[in-house]
């Protein structure tokens, strides 16, 4: 998975809408929001995402791959490079558990609006 490939991936998630808060080479994807990913564009080799602290810790002791999310809450965020090791629908399925943990912390009200654009 390349970096456009990334982006493209992410803006097909209902809501997701992409940014730089953090300046011009981060790019962050958000939902009603909120961060589930972000990646920066120099390098554009990797990327952070939002993953359930006991499968975070399953992940890194399976794939060197996926690190401590960097300047990131390591309990909460895994840095995840996209060298070509991991299989796109492993990337994928990353992407898709961050989105989902982010919906799913939102108020009932913003998870049906974001439901309702599926």
């Amino acid at each position: 998975m390349n970096i456009e490939e990334l982006r493209d991936y992410c803006l097909q998630k209902p809501g997701a809408t992409e940014g730089f808060p953090f300046g011009e080479d981060t790019l962050v994807f958000k939902v009603a929001g909120k961060m589930f990913l972000l990646t920066g564009l120099q390098s554009g080799n990797s990327f952070n995402a939002k993953c359930d602290p006991e499968r975070a810790a399953d992940l890194r002791e399976r794939y060197s791959e996926i690190q401590p999310g960097y300047h990131m809450n390591k309990k909460m965020w895994n840095t995840v490079y996209m060298d070509g090791s991991l299989s796109s629908n492993l990337l994928r399925e990353l992407i898709d558990h961050s989105y989902e943990l982010v919906v799913q912390s939102l108020p009932k009200k913003i998870q049906a609006e974001i439901a309702a654009l599926e």
